[in-house]
């Protein structure tokens, strides 16, 4: 046995981890950009913020649909080139040249551009989940904490650079920061091709490891579990999650759409601008981690859903001060937004360790599965619903429905939080979860 794991970590090295972070690299930054843009390039054809809203939901339905099926096949296929890579040789390079082929597909028709992205959203649904296994496939389970760190370090720079970089190559045309992001997508499948091995020595089944393939199950399972008295505290946290994360996913689907339409702000600027929130989110998760263990998740979530709210509802106001101030109202956007990527931090990065708490070591999983449903629920369903205020009531209409998802989340997760507080001496049987 000691032989067997020497071996095993003498094939674990970083570096492979590098590359298979370049993976995660160019996966958020096609997302991001995709999330930015895309809603853009609909308006060419489609005015309803709500139907643009709805169709930036698609991925997300996909994901829940599909991803847990892919994974759980990844797991059990066998060929030459492993169990993973028939997945990346397939998704990656299709996703690549129909990304690459969304801006030209849209100077022809509706119906050309919808095909282009229905089979970039199915290619990027192939892949998503092989290569999110890649990662503990060739680690070890002491070092997966590390490897986990540099494969997010790595998607928060893909992010970065999408909302910063890609952002001005679009104001040059807009066909370049596609061009860019799908050949790095093809640069990163050449370099996981040749570097990932066929058999990694610690292959694993992943289907437990996928944030869809836990909403997926928890999605039949948690119903019954949730409307029982004792689990009321628990299912008030998760309702606050569920609306929190509307007023996000909304405003990450849409805000270009609100700085285009309502502030005739420049395509590139604001994808760029919007990347001041992203920036503020990366400098200040390990703060924030940090904080919530000094205080306490739970409060510092709360202070997170107290100040997001004030500083979205001040966001339609910023234009009276366009002139009364020394700086332009593009640049006191930026600063309030990073401000507001502070904030975001304060509240995502405590809120999966939060839920995950709620079962006890024992029913982690099932609590994991619980967070991700209701997180990608409201991805699903967040942008149609804030469109449709927009449609409704105007543009602002996006940040006042988002404040307002922030604030009920914020009364929802006090009360849930000290609803389970006060009944923390109260075991919860392993066998209610185990059993469902």
């Amino acid at each position: 046995m000691e032989l067997v794991s020497l071996v095993k970590t003498d094939q674990f090295k970083y570096s492979k981890i590098f590359v298979i972070g370049s993976g995660f690299f160019a996966l958020t930054l096609i997302w991001t950009f995709y999330n930015a843009y895309m809603p853009l390039i609909l308006g060419d054809y489609i005015e309803s913020r709500a139907i643009r809203g709805a169709i930036m939901g698609l991925d997300n339905l996909l994901a829940v649909l599909l991803i847990p099926i892919i994974g759980a096949w990844s797991d059990k296929i066998d060929t030459k080139l492993g169990n993973r890579l028939p997945f990346l040789a397939v998704g990656m390079p299709i996703a690549a040249i129909f990304f690459i082929l969304i801006p030209f597909s849209a100077d022809i028709t509706l119906l050309v551009l919808l095909v282009v992205d229905i089979v970039f959203l199915f290619a990027m649904t192939i892949y998503r989940a092989p290569v999110i296994a890649l990662m503990p496939d060739h680690t070890p389970v002491e070092k997966r904490s590390m490897a986990n760190g540099i494969i997010n370090f790595m998607g928060g720079v893909g992010a970065i650079v999408a909302l910063f970089g890609l952002s001005t190559l679009y104001g040059i045309d807009r066909s370049y920061p596609f061009l860019v992001a799908g050949l790095l997508l093809l640069l990163a499948f050449f370099l996981l091709y040749f570097t990932v091995d066929r058999k990694p020595a610690y292959s694993e089944k992943i289907d437990t490891e996928l944030e869809e393939s836990q909403a997926y199950r928890s999605f039949f399972t948690s119903l019954k579990l949730l409307k029982q008295e004792k689990y009321r505290g628990h299912l008030l946290v998760l309702v606050a999650i569920f609306l929190y994360f509307i007023g996000y996913t909304g405003v990450e689907a849409l805000f270009t759409v609100y700085a285009v339409e309502y502030l005739n702000m420049e395509e590139s600027t604001a994808g760029l601008t919007l990347g001041f929130f992203s920036l503020s989110f990366v400098l200040f998760a390990i703060p924030a981690g940090l904080l919530g263990s000094k205080l306490g998740k739970a409060p510092v979530m709360l202070y997170g859903l107290l100040f997001l709210p004030i500083i979205f509802f001040i966001i339609p106001l910023l234009s009276y001060f366009n002139g009364v101030l020394p700086i332009n109202e593009t640049l006191l956007l930026q600063i309030v937004l990073f401000i507001g990527g502070i904030s975001w931090a304060l509240v995502n990065v405590q809120a999966y360790p939060l839920v995950a708490d709620l079962g006890g070591k024992n029913r982690i999983g099932f609590f994991t599965g619980l967070y991700y449903l209701f997180s990608m629920a409201s991805a699903i369903v967040a942008p149609g619903v804030l469109g449709l205020l927009m449609d409704l009531f105007s543009h602002p209409a996006l940040f006042y429905g988002a404040s307002i998802s922030f604030i009920v989340a914020y009364f929802f997760l006090r009360k849930g939080h000290k609803i389970i507080t006060s009944n923390k001496h109260i075991e919860i049987p392993h066998n209610d979860v185990k059993n469902i």
